[in-house]
């Protein structure tokens, strides 16, 4: 409430006695902010799951959602804005918005890698140079347009350098988000892109500078006195300041924990540079950014920092940001023609300049022109840059709340076509080669075997590589391993760290940099001690579509099986816990989508913690044949690993509890004849065959009961017999049953699926009334649902690996 005689409003009391004191929450600034907060956030995530079938980032929502929050929709109400944002409250509501700011600008600097950007390449530099100085120069032009109608009188120089900083900003952390979403982000063009908006970021912030610098009251002596000491406060941050900060990170070895006192004082310095450079008169976001910057990206310290700021930062208090801005963009101040006209103006420009000079640049540098144009709506994003730009240049006076609502609304569009176009426009070249071998038992049509494995962490890795080698075959064609890191894309910004350290040659990146050079030793060794070919690559994306990222990286490398993680993990008593349903889910898409063969692998240590060399390779591989499509596919993958001096198999054959078709039991028959003809060739005895009469369940259980000392166990995922345990899962009735743990046993479990056209949406033979043999609860569930007839997808980018 105003004080008499139009005095400024009273200062609100930090909390209230209570409603049954008859005081109103409202009215004090603790419960308020409380509630806008609270407001914010349900809005914002709410927008931005509605948003998700669209694919847009969640700065979309946010934007969004600060605008319906502010005067141009509910903001309309006036019992609501005084209610919930009296102007009285917005003194804290900015200062806790700008705090918040703050750090995630701290954020963004421990994000950005100085030494990666000094490495871009030409081609990189030359795009986004040009994606800066287009949109720039057409800024300068809009601004003439801007100052002769609804802005006039702003002062000039600062005018037309905000104009033009605002229209040549790219998104960096936005722009991530999008890459993942249309899974680009490891592509070359999303390497590109993810380069050149590098290079653009830190020339945004230093044309900002400029123009926060310019933008000064005063005369154009002092502006240079701003600018001369921002320029000292900078090589005062990387003389003095980052020699203490690399003295922090030595001593935060990598396995111990950082001291809190490291954490403590880095956060400290961050208010104190941000107090500097507000001093100076550029604003307090530059010394926070810059501090970020400083911090050395090596080793756990940058790590730890992000992990102890950034869900605090990013969930809670940078959506006030939004907000704040929101309530500034008042959308019924662009009334009459002119004012629409400005608009249409700013957004034809902005994008003509951003993506004109990114695709004119990117033609010249030989980049095909399908790219060339994606590349220059990629560029286009814009973000949380963009808004603070307009925020500071409506603070400073040099946009008023028209220009300010053009602008956020010209952001707001940009960003939000960048997504639907660049899925029209961008098709990825398909393969050029024939898919022909699909299954391990597909004879040597390509000449070799490619197997695509995924895993999720380190853990599986050792497993995989005993596997792989076990698996190599001799006298015939070589076996070429695809190592595929699947790797969550969560919400956290810091995600965008994985993706910048993601190695040039595909190396999958780990969250320790020791683990990660030990994983790269590891390969590296196995590939120079096998006959195996090992091409690592990684997939980062959200859970829900990084089947899609297997499905497409196994037909662009030709697989003939993808070998996926069991979702649960061994724990140290033996038993298994699960990742997730996330990570279920991923396994039964791949398996119901795969475009080849499909085995899922229960690792229980597979030769130790360590890759066995292949001169010790000492494996003893049981093969459990029931009958039927899958049980032949795991036979043949069973009869490659006897070909290893190290593995020695043994075929034991069930008699089928169920009666098969004529066609399948023929087809058992002479796969087992073949096998049986391998036992004849094979003098040292390292290769058994034994047929078990178990016909019951029990006597099924006592049988591989009994074979519990075995190395490992392949076996088909969907066999003639009856399920073993009562719940079923992925792993079909005799699968599920090795993975219980009612089956005490060291052996690792491989169940593969036999790759099925009829069922497969990608295939010519595919028929929608196709399904596969219902032997689990959840194959049951999926006939019930109609899961199982999977309708087809688009063909997605893939992520290649660098060779």
């Amino acid at each position: 409430m105003a004080a008499s005689g139009g005095s400024c409003p009273a200062a609100m009391k930090a909390t209230s006695q209570g409603a049954f004191q008859k005081e109103n929450p409202l009215d004090f600034a603790l419960p308020l902010i409380i509630l806008q907060i609270c407001l914010v956030v349900v809005v914002t995530r709410g927008l931005a799951y509605l948003l998700r079938p669209l694919r847009q980032p969640r700065v979309i929502a946010e934007i969004i959602g600060g605008i319906l929050l502010g005067p141009s929709a509910l903001g309309r109400s006036s019992k609501f804005l005084h209610n919930v944002f009296p102007p009285k409250s917005m003194t804290v509501l900015d200062t806790l918005a700008n705090l918040g700011l703050l750090f995630f600008l701290f954020l963004v600097g421990l994000e950005l890698d100085i030494s990666a950007i000094r490495r871009t390449g030409k081609k990189a530099l030359a795009i986004a140079l040009a994606g800066i100085s287009a949109p720039f120069a057409l800024g300068i032009g809009t601004s003439f347009a801007f100052r002769a109608t609804i802005v006039k009188g702003a002062p000039q120089a600062p005018f037309l350098v905000f104009m033009g900083v605002a229209l040549s900003i790219t998104a960096f952390p936005v722009l991530a988000r999008i890459l993942a979403e249309l899974k680009l982000l490891t592509t070359d063009l999303g390497r590109m892109a993810m380069s050149a908006a590098a290079v653009n970021d830190v020339a945004a912030w230093i044309l900002l500078a400029l123009a926060v610098a310019l933008s000064g009251s005063g005369s154009p002596i002092i502006s240079l006195w701003v600018l001369l000491t921002a320029a000292g406060f900078v090589a005062a941050i990387f003389l003095f300041l980052r020699p203490a900060l690399a003295w922090m990170a030595r001593r935060s070895p990598e396995g111990e924990p950082v001291k809190e006192l490291y954490i403590c004082a880095t956060l400290a310095i961050v208010l104190a540079a941000g107090f500097v450079t507000d001093t100076i008169g550029i604003h307090a976001l530059f010394g926070a950014f810059l501090v970020g910057i400083a911090v050395p990206k090596d080793g756990p310290f940058a790590g730890v920092l992000i992990e102890k700021v950034e869900d605090l930062i990013s969930g809670l208090f940078l959506p006030l940001y939004f907000v704040s801005s929101g309530l500034k963009t008042n959308v019924a101040t662009i009334r009459g023609a002119k004012s629409w006209g400005l608009l249409v103006l700013v957004i034809v420009n902005a994008c003509l300049g951003k993506i004109g000079g990114t695709v004119i640049t990117s033609l010249l540098v030989k980049i095909p022109v399908r790219e060339a144009v994606t590349l220059g709506f990629l560029m286009n994003t814009k973000g949380l840059v963009e808004l603070i730009v307009l925020n500071i240049g409506k603070d400073r006076k040099v946009l008023n709340d028209e220009a300010f609502a053009i602008m956020v609304l010209m952001a707001l569009f940009t960003t939000f076509i960048t997504t639907p176009i660049v899925m029209a426009i961008y098709k990825p070249a398909r393969p050029t080669a024939p898919y022909k071998r699909r299954t391990v038992d597909g004879g040597e049509a390509d000449g070799e075997l490619r197997v695509l494995a995924c895993f999720h962490t380190n853990r599986n890795i050792p497993t995989l590589l005993n596997l792989v080698e076990s698996s190599r075959g001799t006298g015939r064609g070589r076996l070429v391993m695809y190592a595929m890191h699947l790797v969550e894309l969560s919400e956290r910004s810091s995600a965008i760290t994985l993706v910048q350290r993601a190695r040039r040659n595909g190396m999958p990146f780990f969250n320790s940099g020791d683990k990660a050079e030990q994983m790269v030793v590891a390969f590296e060794a196995f590939q120079q001690l096998s006959s195996v070919r090992v091409r690592p690559m990684t997939a980062i994306s959200d859970l829900d579509t990084i089947h899609r990222d297997v499905i497409d990286s196994a037909t662009a490398k030709r697989a003939a099986i993808v070998v996926m993680p069991y979702h649960k993990m061994l724990q140290h008593d033996g038993t298994f816990q699960s990742l997730g349903s996330a990570y279920h889910a991923i396994n039964k898409r791949v398996l119901r989508e795969a475009p080849c063969s499909v085995a899922v692998l229960v690792d229980r240590g597979l030769g130790g913690h360590a890759q066995v060399s292949a001169k010790n390779v000492a494996f003893s591989v049981a093969a459990l044949f029931f009958g039927g499509p899958d049980d032949r596919e795991a036979l043949a993958y069973a009869t490659r690993m006897a070909e290893h001096p190290g593995v020695a198999v043994t075929l034991e054959r069930f008699r089928p509890s169920r009666a098969q078709p004529d066609e399948d039991a023929a087809a058992d028959e002479a796969a087992v004849e073949a096998f049986k003809s391998k036992v004849g060739m094979v003098k040292d005895g390292s290769v058994r065959f034994d047929e078990r009469p178990a016909q019951s369940k029990a006597e099924v259980m006592e049988a591989i009961n009994s074979l519990s000392m075995f190395s490992v166990f392949v076996v088909g995922r969907m066999p003639p017999t009856a399920p073993l345990v009562e719940k079923p899962d992925e792993l079909g009735p005799v699968g599920s049953y090795l993975a219980s743990p009612e089956f005490r046993t060291s052996a690792s479990v491989l169940v593969v699926k036999r790759y099925d056209p009829a069922t497969n949406p990608a295939s010519k033979r595919y028929d929608p009334k196709a399904r596969p043999p219902v032997a689990t609860e959840e194959d049951a569930l999926d006939e019930l649902t109609g899961a199982a007839a999977v309708v087809p997808v688009a063909h997605s980018p893939m992520n290649h690996d660098i060779v």
